[in-house]
């Protein structure tokens, strides 16, 4: 039976409605997602973190972010059951993979971040350090920055001034390598530079060559207090707004503001330091790098890169300009030279011995005594001195190493036999490794009591100028405070190296103290960094200084001839004959015993030679072990590719990773 209010009930629900979609939590379901009509398919870098993984994945793009979605922005993607953060790279109209795609989950900015040109550079470091192509784009892309990526965009600078040759006129092919650069070509040069002309304005200069052809630079340098002085001279030379500065310890938004710039193609000319080196400079004619053996240039995180051979690889790749520069110079970059890759730029003899100061060696004895703390030669120096005096003296700290007084037996802790060190005059005895006081220490060989440091760290230093200088200004630069500058006038400075405070006109003395104490260190490289620590403190004389090195007379042979090229020629020889960079590729892998023991019976190359597995550090085990496989260079690449393979295996194996580093500057 019907009724009269049936038939109007049922009208109020049309018959063409379907039925609504509900989710298991009584929701109401997502519409579902339809693919873009052009180019649906997205090509995409995830950042995953496994090596065996490190290649492109196909998504779709749903027809909501078609917009949004463009080639070199930032996206999320579901990636094995996790969002994950990744890259777009580009959008074809069909996929290779056979199975069902899914659809990008958001894109985060549609602002370009990874052009074409820094991924394949991406996919060459990664390459060249059997790294993966995620882990190097975490070292170049910086993070994402909201607030500072809606600010308003700079102003157009004003309009550059002329260059400038004259400090490249000082060396011989200078100018031809500068008129190069102005005319468009790539010359590549390895520069030593003398002290007198400012490095950061002959650089500058390069880059304002450059920039007036319509391309970009890129330049990096140490540290950031060398960021600070090289951005007041771009300023200078370039004209407000026609550079950036990138650098790891500015603020977030600063940094990615700067990034931005670059990546926008409002600025052409970025400084910074190592990540500085994949800023996607557009149209880039010009990579720079100053002070190259410097160990900041060392990137500590994975595939750990060295930014020379960063910049080297970009401009093989985009066809630029190449300057290598320091006051001394580098086995690699003398490599370079010899293979004729790069050309040399150097001051002729005379100009180079006029510019550096004038050294005198001591060993400190006096008629067959032990060395003297201060020399007399050191003392007359400093007192004959008007300005300001830099001393640089090898290790900070106080008294960093002690022994007993009567027969040198190094004084160890009783609790755990580390070395007992004092860190102020006022502290006690104490051992550097658990920190236990030895207020009673009592030799074990003589049971003598009284203690000396044959190690004596820039504060005890400071104290003894001191009270040999009374009335003159003694300053300290190193550890936790380093001085960038100090002003003119009587005072000594001693500094660790690396520390060196600048002064406006130089310094009237330089000394080096304790110079066999730098070359005691167990390290391959010790010669070369002590070399470019010396000739650094030995460039920041003034006109007519003088300077004296305490130390043995024929080890100092290339500071007293002034003669950094003549070092490098014989230390690259020397690395030739030892089989180590650059003469020969050298990887370094940290495990555990068991597998090392595998990986050095596995056939690398064909004329590598495994050297281990041996602990990494003897006293500590938990340190794990290490294996060096060494091969010829021109087997480096295959060598390469078969440390990713062994990375590859291990991640789809999930078994726990191995530590690979590539031509390690230390190891």
């Amino acid at each position: 039976m019907t009724t009269d209010e049936g038939p109007e009930q049922l009208a109020l629900v049309p018959s063409s409605s379907p039925p609504t979609r509900t989710s298991r939590k009584g929701k109401p379901a997502k519409a579902a997602q339809e693919p873009a009509g052009s180019r649906p398919v997205a090509r995409v870098v995830v950042d995953s973190g496994l090596a065996h993984l490190d290649r492109l994945f196909d998504y779709l793009v749903p027809d909501t972010l078609d917009d949004a979605a463009v080639p070199g922005c930032r996206i999320k993607v579901r990636f094995a059951g996790r969002l994950v953060d990744g890259f777009l790279v580009e959008r074809v109209e069909a996929s290779e993979h056979t199975g069902k795609l899914a659809f990008l989950a958001k894109v985060v900015s549609s602002e370009v971040v990874l052009t074409p040109a820094v991924l394949a550079l991406a996919h060459a470091v990664g390459d060249r350090y059997a790294g993966t192509t995620g882990d190097v784009l975490r070292l170049a892309i910086p993070p994402r920055h909201a607030r500072a990526e809606r600010a308003a965009r700079p102003p157009a600078p004003a309009a550059l001034p002329d260059v400038d040759d004259a400090d490249w006129r000082a060396y011989e092919h200078g100018a031809s390598f500068l008129e190069a650069v102005r005319s468009g070509d790539a010359p590549r040069a390895v520069w030593s530079a003398v002290p007198g002309h400012d490095p950061a304005r002959a650089v500058a200069q390069a880059v304002l060559a450059t920039v007036q052809q319509d391309r970009g630079a890129v330049v990096c340098v140490p540290d950031v207090r060398d960021v600070e002085r090289w951005d007041a001279m771009f300023t200078a030379v370039l004209g407000e707004g026609h550079h950036v500065v990138l650098t790891a310890a500015q603020e977030p938004a600063e940094r990615w503001r700067a990034f931005l710039a670059i990546a926008r193609g409002d600025v052409r000319v970025v400084l910074g330091t190592r990540g500085a080196a994949y800023a996607p400079v557009s149209d880039l004619g010009l990579v720079a790098i100053w002070d190259d053996g410097d160990d900041l240039f060392a990137e500590p995180r994975a595939p750990y890169p060295h930014t020379r051979e960063v910049l080297l690889l970009r401009a093989a790749a985009e066809r630029t300009a190449v300057i290598i520069g320091g006051y001394a110079r580098t086995a690699e970059g003398q490599s370079l030279v010899e293979s004729r890759w790069c050309r040399e730029v150097v001051a002729d003899r005379s100009t180079r011995r006029d510019a550096w100061p004038q050294l005198e060696v001591t060993d400190g004895v006096v008629d067959g005594s032990a060395p003297a703390r201060l020399p007399r030669e050191v003392f007359g120096a400093i007192r004959r001195a008007d300005g300001a005096v830099l001393v640089q003296v090898p290790r900070r700290g106080y008294r960093e190493s002690l022994s007993c007084q009567a027969c040198r037996h190094p004084a160890r802790c009783r609790a755990c036999q580390g070395p007992l060190v004092q860190t102020s005059a006022a502290a006690p005895i104490a051992c550097r490794w658990c920190g236990t006081p030895d207020p009673d220490w009592r030799c074990p060989e003589c049971h003598g009591t009284r203690l000396r440091a044959p190690v004596v760290g820039a504060l005890r230093t400071a104290e003894e100028f001191a009270r040999a200088f009374p009335g003159t200004e003694v300053v300290t630069s190193g550890g936790a405070t380093v001085r960038g500058s100090v002003p003119p006038g009587r005072v000594i400075v001693l500094a660790t190296p690396g520390a060196e405070p600048h002064v406006d006109g130089g310094y009237d003395v330089v000394v080096l103290m304790d110079t066999w104490l730098m070359l005691s260190r167990d390290d391959v490289r010790v010669e070369e960094e002590s070399h470019r620590r010396w000739f650094n403190a030995l460039a920041l004389a003034g006109p007519d200084a003088r300077a004296v090195a305490v130390g043995e007379t024929a080890v100092l042979q290339a500071l007293v001839r002034a003669d950094p090229v003549g070092f490098a020629t014989r230390e690259l020889a020397s690395r030739a004959e030892t089989h180590l960079p650059p003469a020969a590729r050298l990887a370094v892998v940290d495990g555990p015993d068991d597998v090392l023991e595998s990986l050095a019976e596995r056939t690398w190359t064909p004329h590598a030679e495994p050297l281990g597995p041996v602990p990494v550090d003897p006293r500590d085990p938990s340190a794990g072990n290490r294996l060096i496989v060494r091969t010829p260079r021109r087997e480096g690449t295959q060598l390469a590719t078969d440390l990713r393979a062994l990375a590859a295996e291990r991640s789809a194996a999930k078994l726990p990773p191995v530590r690979i580093q590539v031509d390690p500057m230390r190891f």
